[in-house]
């Protein structure tokens, strides 16, 4: 992957984090600079740049959407099921990227998304089973590998992987 394609994939990255709550408006503004510094470019990628962090916060909504449709990326509503559904596919990929381990991806995602949100239900059954080690005799190596073949799954359910996915659960 070139360095372009490195930031692009950073900037939606940090778009989708910010979308479920789970990073700040800075960082999205910092991908857009690391993006225009590698290469990418438009007036609305710049404008997201350009946003001082004192008003990140209250000017991400206004120009986000724009810049990352200019650049081919997804823009998911801040707190939409879209962007908790993305949100569980970015743990995921997270997880099978080595960034965090299973048991880790499962803990967040019952804590961030619980049961609520189908696509998130295997995974957080999944970190009630740590809880029952004791209880049920199953090992955290045999609970690490159902996490690992879930994570797998959620990065299939939607169908339409880029090449980085691909790799990640083949």
């Amino acid at each position: 992957m070139t360095s372009r394609e490195e930031s692009a994939a950073r900037l939606q990255e940090q778009a989708a984090r910010w979308s479920v709550g789970t990073g700040s408006a800075n960082e999205v503004v910092l991908a857009a600079c690391d993006a225009l510094a590698t290469g990418l470019d438009g007036p609305a990628l710049r404008a997201l740049a350009a946003c001082e962090k004192a008003e990140a916060d209250r000017e991400l909504p206004n120009l986000l959407p724009a810049a990352l449709e200019e650049q081919g990326l997804t823009y998911y509503t801040f707190g939409s099921d879209e962007a908790s559904e993305a949100g569980v596919r970015l743990l995921a990929s997270l997880m099978l990227d080595g960034r965090l381990t299973p048991r880790e991806l499962a803990a967040q995602v019952q804590r961030r998304f619980g049961y609520d949100l189908e696509l998130a239900v295997g995974l957080s059954s999944l970190d009630d089973e740590y809880d029952l080690l004791r209880v049920t005799g199953r090992t955290v190596d045999e609970i690490d590998a159902e996490v690992i073949a879930e994570a797998r799954r959620v990065l299939r359910v939607e169908g339409n992987l880029d090449d980085r996915a691909r790799e990640r659960i083949s």
